[in-house]
Parts: structure tokens; C-alpha cells; sequence
């Protein structure tokens, strides 16, 4: 489609979606560790000039591994969520273009009876 210059319509990704939803995931969770990899996502960086700073270690800011775990977990379920979400996005939309098709014929047959 990209090298034909050809637009795929909304019917054709919904259907790519929900065909290839595990490969997507996997692909989201790869980009996230891609990212980290090569640095997009670092921490911040602090200098020392002899100031005292309050160290805050908060149990949203500390991770052990059954955090980290459940943290990706999360995030695998949210990525499954927002996939379900444009699921339905695709269903709703189909049932009201197939709703607007009906109401046009209907329009269409209604204005080829006479007049009276």
C-alpha cells in the first residue's frame, strides 16, 4: 500500500487489527525495550555542588521485580485494552455507516415517487 500510494479504508486495518492483535503487542512491547536500549528513555540527571537534598524514595518510585513484573503486566493489559477499544471504534462505525446507507436508499427511493 505505501509504495502503490494506495489508502487502505477503515474496514481493511480494523480487520488487519483484530487478525494480528498478538503480533501488535509484541511489537509495542519490543519498541518500549528498543527504546530503552538506545536511550530514549533514561533517567534524569542530577549534579552534586555540595547542596544537601531530602532523598525520597516513595513506593511509586522503587521497584522490586514482582513491581516490575506486574508494571508490564499493566502495560500488556492496557495495550490489549486500547486494542479492544478501536475494535469497538470499528464495529460502531461500520454499524452506522451500514445505518446511513439504509437512510440514503431510503431518501434516494422516497425522492423518485411523484409528488402528489
Amino acid at each position: 500500500m505505501l509504495t502503490g500510494k494506495l489508502a487502505p479504508d477503515h474496514k481493511t486495518i480494523a480487520n488487519f487489527r483484530k487478525d494480528n492483535g498478538e503480533a501488535i503487542q509484541a511489537a509495542c512491547a519490543h519498541f518500549i525495550v528498543l527504546c530503552r536500549e538506545i536511550g530514549l528513555f533514561t533517567q534524569a540527571v542530577a549534579t552534586v555542588d555540595g547542596s544537601k537534598f531530602k532523598a525520597v524514595n516513595t513506593r511509586d518510585k522503587n521497584f522490586t521485580p514482582a513491581k516490575l513484573k506486574k508494571r508490564i503486566e499493566q502495560v500488556a493489559e492496557h495495550i490489549a485494552g486500547y486494542l479492544q477499544e478501536l475494535d469497538t471504534a470499528d464495529r460502531l462505525e461500520s454499524e452506522a455507516v451500514e445505518a446511513r446507507a439504509v437512510k440514503l436508499k431510503d431518501k434516494i427511493g422516497g425522492a423518485a415517487r411523484p409528488a402528489r
